[in-house]
């Protein structure tokens, strides 16, 4: 693969119309303008968004592609965009704004702002601390309670009242679990503070003062806003427009929506440690603090044979923090419904980026360190577009075959063993107040009472197993509901699967009610 990462055309400049340092040679944009067209193409993503910023410059910001395949309007730096978990560093430098004014400390105790917060165990929840909540060291495991919240009608109040009933996978603070609830506690805490709803607080002392005017916070407000990205996933085999979801309710985990314009106002007042357009919102100690390690992340033997510059991977406080090239990175990545984000800089090269994207895929990844070895210079000639996709691809077939081993286990000519109404009723736990199945048409359906999307019908599958599909959540794969007896025949519990990275279904012990 000879010369693809620095060809040479210095003599062909691309204008952009933004301001070039020199710091980064504006052919390496020129190559990197190409390659991401390239590689949307190649990922057949629909469309997506790129700034590259140093502290006091927009080097590149551009758009690729369209909103919408069926609208083709095109992408532009001001498109919106759901940045999802990248919100966690936005939550956490709330709660640094605090530390600065001597309203809280890291190390403040949870149940000292939150009275009502319990977890599994009275010693954790007595001595779970904010920065805690920030580092994912709470013992439970990556995920762990997001069907509480996802598309459901619970408060946030409500879902960190229920966390209490999630078991432990880790000791408290053992191991890195990747949790959503804990940010969800953490942005509590903001109006527990200071009287004012975390919304309201980071508008105020974020959005307005960075010019994020055509950011939100919130899906309710996207109806009345232009040249907005339509999220998209795969519908069997085929790319397809999926709604918006709201995600209110888990803000301060994830529910911000912006631009690769007004991104890039937010890198730059980290590259400028804690300061934008010459004025300071967070101290230099609270901005060190947060992009200190806290939790080891471990740096697998794979992992080494693929990035041999990375020797350490951690998380700070709303960061992910690793070393590649001999530079410290600091950066996280975002995952909603039909699309994807990724924002990251590095404080020594005064550099960073913001990747968006409209789709539920993965290109996000090789994108994110064909751009690192490009403004790093990177002696190593790497494709990681072409590296990266065949793999994705592999893990697709894996889906299908893992399918298709279900398929072949089987047990096929079974009937259920009691007639259909008498599968029918209410189930529920303590983690999930009601699930109801009901007959219809001679058919089984399913639907959560608090998640008005998690309706679908069911299909005998064998013996007392039914195959499940939610129609109005395509992103999700199909399922299994499992019906078990007691003694005297009767339904007692069931329980739902469904193979899936996000969401797990078995955290529910649901019993007929």
């Amino acid at each position: 693969m000879k010369k693809l990462l620095f060809p040479l055309f210095l003599a062909v400049i691309l204008h952009f119309n933004v301001s070039l340092s020199a710091q980064v040679h504006p052919a390496k944009l020129e190559f990197l303008d190409l390659y991401y067209q390239k590689a949307m193409e190649n990922w057949n993503v629909p469309g997506m968004a790129i700034a590259i910023v140093s502290k006091d410059s927009v080097l590149f910001v551009k758009g690729f592609g369209v909103i919408d395949i069926y609208t083709k309007q095109a992408v532009d730096e001001n498109t919106l965009f759901a940045v999802a978990s990248n919100t966690k560093a936005i939550t956490a430098a709330a709660l640094a704004m605090l530390v600065d004014q001597g309203k809280i400390s890291w190390n403040d105790k949870v149940v000292k702002h939150l009275p009502y917060f319990a977890l599994y165990d009275p010693y954790v929840t007595q001595n779970m601390t904010i920065r805690d909540l920030l580092t994912h060291r709470s013992g439970l495991k990556t995920f762990a309670g997001d069907l509480i919240w996802y598309g459901s009608t619970y408060t946030r109040e409500d879902i960190i009242r229920k966390a209490r009933y999630l078991k432990p996978t880790y000791g408290f603070r053992e191991q890195f679990g990747y949790s959503n609830l804990m940010y969800i506690t953490a942005g509590e805490i903001v109006p527990a503070v200071t009287g004012m709803s975390w919304d309201d607080f980071i508008r105020q002392n974020f959005m307005q003062p960075l010019g994020m005017e055509r950011s939100t916070l919130h899906v309710s407000e996207l109806a009345m806003k232009d040249n907005v990205a339509q999220p998209h996933t795969y519908v069997d085999g085929k790319l397809k427009p999926i709604p918006w979801m709201d995600w209110d309710n888990m803000g301060p985990a994830g529910s911000l929506i912006s631009s690769a314009s007004e991104m890039a106002s937010w890198l730059q007042m980290n590259l400028n440690n804690g300061s934008f357009n010459g004025k300071s919102m967070i101290s230099a100690a609270c901005m060190f603090e947060m992009q200190s390690p806290n939790t080891i992340n471990n740096v697998t033997q794979a992992s080494l044979r693929r990035f041999p510059s990375t020797h350490f991977k951690s998380y700070g406080l709303g960061w992910s923090l690793m070393d590649y090239l001999g530079r410290k990175v600091v950066s996280h990545n975002g995952g909603y419904d039909g699309m994807i984000s990724q924002t990251l800089f590095i404080p020594e090269e005064n550099i960073g980026f913001v990747i968006l994207t409209n789709s539920l895929s993965s290109l996000y990844y090789p994108l994110m360190y064909q751009t690192l070895d490009v403004l790093l210079d990177n002696p190593v000639e790497k494709d990681w577009s072409a590296e990266i996709l065949p793999l994705i691809k592999s893990g697709e077939e894996s889906q299908k075959k893992e399918y298709e081993r279900l398929n072949a286990e089987r047990v096929k000519n079974t009937k259920h063993t009691l007639k259909l109404n008498d599968y029918t009723g209410f189930y529920g736990c303590p983690l999930y107040d009601s699930i109801q199945v009901r007959e219809e048409n001679g058919k089984l359906m399913l639907e959560f009472m608090r998640s008005p999307d998690f309706l679908g019908t069911m299909v005998h599958w064998h013996h007392d197993t039914f195959e499940i599909e939610f129609q109005p959540l395509p992103s999700l794969p199909k399922g299994f509901v499992t019906f078990r007896l007691d003694r005297n025949g009767k339904v007692e519990s069931m329980e739902i699967f469904l193979d899936n990275p996000d969401f797990d279904f078995t955290e529910f012990d649901l019993k007929k009610l």
